[in-house]
C-alpha cells in the first residue's frame, strides 16, 4: 500500500470514529431532549387536571351558593310575612267566636290562601302540642310555670306562639311554655 492510501484509510477510520462519537452523541442528546420533554408533558398534565379539578369546584360551589342566595332571599320575605299570618290566625280564632259565620268564612278563605302560598315557597309549620318533649334546639322557652301533673314536667304546656321551617332550617323557633 501507497502513503497515499495509508493516509487515505487513516482519514477514513477517524472519519467513521468521528461519525460515530457524534451519532452516539446525537442519540444521548435526543434521549435527553425526549425525556425532558415528557417531563415537560407530565408537569402540562398535571397542571390541566389540577387547572379542571378546581375549575369544577369553582361550579359547584358557586352554584351551592347561587342555591342558598335564593333560599335566603325567600326567607327573608317570608319571615316578614310570618307575624301577618299570626294576625289572620288571631283574627280567625275572635271572629269564630260571634255569630258572624260569611265572615269568618271569608277569613278563613283569605288565610287558606296565604297558608298555601306560603307553604308551595317550602314554608312549614312546626306541630307542637301540649305534653310534646321540649328540645331547647327546636323550641324556645319563654317561661316554666308549675306542671299540673307530674306526667307534664320538663314537656311542654302551652304553645305561645308557633314556630316553622323554610325547608330544613328553622325560621322562626316556637315559643313555649314548659312544665317545671
Amino acid at each position: 500500500m501507497s502513503k497515499k492510501d495509508k493516509n487515505n484509510a487513516t482519514a477514513n477510520e477517524s472519519v467513521d470514529e468521528q461519525i460515530k462519537d457524534i451519532n452516539e452523541n446525537s442519540s444521548e442528546d435526543t434521549r435527553t431532549v425526549e425525556e425532558q420533554l415528557t417531563e415537560e408533558l407530565a408537569h402540562e398534565k398535571d397542571k390541566f387536571l389540577r387547572l379542571f379539578a378546581e375549575f369544577e369546584n369553582y361550579k359547584r360551589r358557586t352554584a351551592k351558593e347561587r342555591s342558598d342566595l335564593f333560599k335566603t332571599a325567600s326567607q327573608d320575605v317570608i319571615v316578614s310575612l310570618l307575624p301577618v299570618l299570626d294576625d289572620f290566625d288571631r283574627a280567625y280564632t275572635e271572629i269564630a267566636k260571634t255569630e258572624e259565620k260569611d265572615l269568618l268564612k271569608g277569613v278563613e278563605l283569605i288565610k287558606n290562601k296565604f297558608r298555601n302560598t306560603l307553604e308551595n315557597k317550602g314554608l312549614e309549620l312546626m306541630n307542637l302540642q301540649a305534653g310534646d318533649e321540649f328540645n331547647a334546639d327546636n323550641h324556645e322557652a319563654i317561661t316554666q310555670i308549675p306542671a299540673p301533673n307530674d306526667s307534664l314536667k320538663g314537656k311542654i304546656i302551652d304553645v305561645v306562639e308557633k314556630g316553622y321551617k323554610l325547608g330544613d332550617k328553622i325560621i322562626r323557633f316556637p315559643k313555649v311554655v314548659i312544665g317545671q
